[in-house]
């Protein structure tokens, strides 16, 4: 009977502390989003800026020769 009344006890401590932990992360989950809300309406959208122009061919060229350079060098160096 004894074991009976700690099972019991138990669960409803159990019940209570996951009961608890559901209901704070509910409103942190509520506080969160509102706080994102607000944020998003203070703070201005940033415009966009102006694509930057393309690279030249050349530079393209050269940043393929160094990329390539560099994964022989590290190849070389890490061969199993």
């Amino acid at each position: 009977m004894l074991d009976t009344e700690l099972l019991q006890e138990g669960l409803a401590l159990m019940g209570f502390g996951m009961g608890f932990v559901f209901v704070f992360l509910t409103l942190l989950v509520i506080a969160t989003t509102l706080m994102s809300g607000v944020v998003n309406r203070l703070v201005p959208v940033p415009e966009p800026k102006a694509a930057a122009a393309a690279p030249a061919r050349q530079d393209d060229e050269e940043l393929l020769a160094v990329m390539s350079a560099a994964v022989h060098r590290y190849r070389r160096r890490h061969r199993r």
